[in-house]
């Protein structure tokens, strides 16, 4: 009697360019998400739904905490949570919040130059690709992402040098759906004021 065991996934050479080429045809895509943070004695998980959109829209819907938002606009990046007195605003381009990685896969990007210490793993069935994000050196350690042999993203993991850890698991994916640019626009609630600020940690 013989057991057949599964193979390992053998090193895709071309696998950057694999990833590269799925999401830069992509003009928009949706999933659910559960991020998980731990660091500095805190344990948190989050989840709800991540919308993308080209050029560089995006919008993480949270369930829980319920009605919190974090929203790149195109132009400003917006974080807020119901019942607090004011909304944060950032400039897009001085963006370096650890979900930002992820918006560079709906625009016209190359992961080789995105991404300093480029290395490819096997795992299982699967890919494991590992990179510093290119300008977030002082403060990433190591960006992982797991991909499947075609190059779709399922999770994607940063560990920064102060030894904290976020991960954001992705499911249920449905790519090119219909959206609209009212869906990546934020308007403050009443009494809720603007504050210019930095990225939270």
């Amino acid at each position: 009697m013989f057991l057949t065991l599964p193979l390992a996934a053998q090193p895709n050479p071309n696998l950057l360019q694999t990833v590269d080429a799925h999401y830069n045809h992509l003009k928009s895509l949706r999933c659910r998400y559960v991020e998980s943070y731990a660091g500095m004695g805190i344990t948190r998980f989050e989840y709800g739904t991540l919308t993308l959109k080209k050029p560089g829209l995006m919008r993480w819907s949270y369930d829980k905490p319920t009605g919190k938002v974090f929203i790149l606009d195109g132009k400003f990046a917006w974080f807020y949570t119901p019942g607090d007195a004011q909304v944060q605003r950032i400039p897009a381009k001085q963006m370096d919040d650890l979900r930002t990685p992820l918006r560079l896969l709906l625009g016209h990007t190359e992961l080789k130059k995105e991404l300093d210490q480029v290395a490819i793993t096997p795992e299982g069935q699967n890919f494991r690709i590992t990179g510093v994000p290119k300008g977030m050196a002082t403060r990433i350690k190591q960006l992982t992402l797991h991909v499947t042999h075609d190059g779709r993203i399922n999770e994607m993991k940063l560990e920064e040098l102060d030894g904290s850890t976020t991960d954001f698991k992705f499911t249920d994916i449905t790519e090119n759906i219909p959206t609209d640019d009212s869906d990546f626009k934020f308007t403050p609630p009443p009494g809720v004021t603007i504050v210019n600020g930095t990225p939270p940690i």
